[in-house]
């Protein structure tokens, strides 16, 4: 990663989120300030993520976001007020906020964070009162002691949007992650996704894995950590977790892709999987 600027990775997924608004109809994650936050340096890029070969990419990343904010949606309907969106990036759910008692705290390394706000400030998005930015280093410093500065109440219960970022972790970071969030009162939850182990992959799988693999490193962001449902099943278990669930790319489909007249579905060789789970 650039000092002082965002990660390639999470510009990557904000412009195929932003792709995602203008070229499939309907959208299944509506999100205007993606397309506002990129669109006038980023253009170029966004007219390529729209090409037909982009699709399962936009899929993928409008999908997940819309996944996560669907188990939000549910915590805060059960009282919850607070949520954390850890490697936040580009995320734009701050901006666009419908809970009026909802206090989100965006953490990221420094200089995402700084870079971030100065794609906002260009764009002319405003910071609702309702945001709290926090600096986070899950590899060098304990979630819990980055939250506490940003003024998390421990004591209530909070949710938390984890999206992009596991695959990019050490295994030790990723457990003290989760315990941490485990740890806090009953009711809260996590929202993430992960790699799955690319050895499970068959043929196909295999080649674009490596496609995939091989950009992320280029940008300086190697994939670093995988597990297999049954993997993560037990870390979860592990964590203190005691509830759980996680989809693949044909329970996403049937969820939030079927019926659609344009197509627009993940295929077959989607490498990541969606996971929620709660206390």
């Amino acid at each position: 990663m650039e000092t002082g600027k965002a990660s390639k990775t999470a510009l990557g997924v904000a412009i195929r989120r932003a792709a995602h608004q203008l070229a499939d109809r309907p959208p299944v994650l509506d999100d205007p300030i993606a397309v506002r936050l990129v669109s006038g340096e980023f253009a170029d890029k966004i007219q390529r993520a729209m090409h037909p070969v982009g699709r399962d990419a936009r899929a993928y990343m409008a999908v997940r976001s819309r996944y996560v904010e669907e188990q939000l949606a549910g915590f805060v309907a059960r009282g919850g007020r607070q949520y954390v969106v850890l490697g936040a990036g580009l995320d734009t759910f701050a901006y666009r906020n419908p809970f009026p008692d909802l206090r989100v705290i965006e953490a990221d390394l420094a200089a995402s964070q700084k870079a971030k706000r100065r794609m906002l400030e260009r764009a002319g998005i405003a910071a609702p009162e309702s945001l709290t930015y926090a600096t986070l280093d899950l590899e060098h410093h304990t979630l819990a002691e980055d939250l506490a500065q940003a003024g998390l109440n421990a004591q209530m219960p909070a949710f938390f949007g984890w999206m992009g970022v596991a695959p990019y972790l050490t295994l030790e970071a990723f457990r003290a992650t989760m315990r941490t969030i485990a740890e806090l009162p009953a009711g809260s939850g996590v929202g993430f996704d992960y790699a799955v182990a690319p050895e499970t992959l068959n043929a196909v799988g295999r080649v674009a894995f490596e496609r995939v693999a091989e950009r992320v490193a280029a940008a300086g962001e190697p994939f670093r950590l995988f597990f297999t449902p049954e993997t993560m099943e037990a870390e979860l278990s592990l964590a203190g977790f005691t509830r759980f669930e996680q989809l693949d790319y044909e329970q996403l489909n049937q969820r939030y892709f079927r019926d659609r007249a344009d197509g627009l579905k993940l295929s077959p060789v989607r490498l990541g999987m969606l996971v929620s789970a709660g206390v």
